[in-house]
């Protein structure tokens, strides 16, 4: 029997166990940086599995180590651990039983799919030269993102630039697929927080007031033209807003309105142009209509840029593992991932992994309360990554 067909043997053998393991991570979710109980049970996964040497990193993560019939080459495989502040309106046996906090994100499926990975790898340790890094990582979901909290630690500092392999739950791909994208893949991310501060009062006599709700609409039409005006049409660029809060009235001008957003691109120079002319632009307006004005745009993730040749490689290893009809040419995706921390210091591919299915109603998005996936797509993820480790040390 050839490797491919043991892995997908192991895999198939160990689908309903690891589909148990999934469903109770995903009713015991939590938020980013707080994943105590999580943690604790991956650690009592890897033990059970019979791997010795797991070290603890960024305070609630884990990175353990399965090593081949020799030292050899090193690779990483991620998986992010934290799941978001949304109430599981699916109805489920195994939804959340965290109230207000969700695995909508699929962070469930990808430690369990690298729980399978390790399972296999460890079972086939005497059939391959190597060593394997199995990190598990917290607060992917809340910056400053945990990934570079673990590039801190000694113990991911002392296994030095090595290629490292992370996948992502895609729910518009059917489950059974995969995709992969090299070169620029995934955007940077600021977060945009604008406070207006203007002088509240009655509706009826707007010219006593200098009003922050007109002030805002201002500015959240007249921001875009640093995307519409100033960006260079060959640059993808997005700048969205997601919350207003101006806690008035029918009757009632607020003295304040907070607004809140999100600005992605692709290019790190017009990352940082783009900043400071949204910046002025928006003191400019508030400041121009009688307001004062704080903005103010934290420093996010970095856009992700796969590794050519390796995510090549890795792309060729799926189409020999699930066939050339199961794997896909992804576009640009303007979501943003921490896992590009990794991108910018190792060889790296992050790709896709197809967890929807139509037929099954399994189709809701990726951040949604309804959230869902086939959990077929356990032992693909899983299988193929083991797969593709294996391909990456030969």
């Amino acid at each position: 029997m050839n490797t491919i067909d043991k892995i997908k043997q192991l895999a198939k053998t160990y689908s309903s166990e690891i589909v148990g393991v999934r469903r109770y991570l995903h009713q015991h979710p939590e938020l980013s940086f707080k994943e105590h109980k999580t943690c604790a049970y991956i650690r009592q996964q890897l033990i059970a599995i019979g791997i010795d040497t797991i070290e603890s990193v960024a305070e609630t993560g884990l990175l353990a180590t399965i090593q081949g019939t020799d030292k050899g080459k090193t690779i990483l495989l991620r998986a992010d651990m934290d799941a978001l502040p949304i109430h599981e309106e699916n109805t489920v046996e195994y939804a959340s039983r965290n109230k207000g906090i969700m695995h909508a994100c699929g962070h469930d499926v990808h430690m369990t799919s690298l729980l399978l990975t390790a399972k296999i790898l460890f079972e086939l340790r005497n059939e391959y030269s190597g060593t394997v890094k199995l990190l598990f990582q917290p607060g992917e979901e809340l910056m400053p993102g945990g990934a570079t909290l673990v590039m801190k630690e000694a113990a991911y500092k002392s296994i030095g630039p090595i290629p490292h392999l992370g996948q992502h739950v895609m729910p518009n791909l059917p489950a059974g697929k995969v995709g992969f994208r090299s070169g620029l893949f995934m955007a940077s991310m600021d977060e945009i927080y604008i406070t207006i501060i203007g002088k509240g009062g009655h509706a009826a006599v707007p010219e006593e007031c200098i009003d922050p709700i007109l002030i805002a609409s201002h500015v959240i039409v007249a921001a875009q033209q640093v995307v519409s005006r100033m960006a260079s049409p060959k640059t993808p660029s997005v700048l969205s807003f997601g919350r207003i809060i101006g806690d008035g009235a029918n009757n009632v001008i607020p003295d304040k309105v907070t607004i809140e957003g999100t600005f992605r691109t692709y290019d790190e120079v017009w990352r940082t142009e783009a900043i400071e002319k949204l910046t002025k632009l928006i003191k400019s307006i508030a400041e121009g209509m009688g307001a004062d004005c704080i903005v103010d745009i934290p420093r996010g993730y970095p856009h992700l840029k796969n590794d050519v040749v390796l995510t090549n490689s890795m792309k060729q290893g799926a189409i020999s593992y699930l066939g050339e009809d199961k794997v896909v040419d992804l576009d640009l995706w303007m979501a943003a991932e921490d896992f590009a921390y990794y991108t910018q210091k190792n060889q790296a591919c992050f790709y896709l992994l197809g967890v929807g299915n139509i037929e099954k109603g399994i189709t809701s998005g990726l951040h949604t309360p309804t959230f869902n996936i086939d959990e077929s797509a356990l032992e693909t993820g899983g299988g193929l990554m083991a797969w593709l480790a294996l391909e990456s040390l030969a």
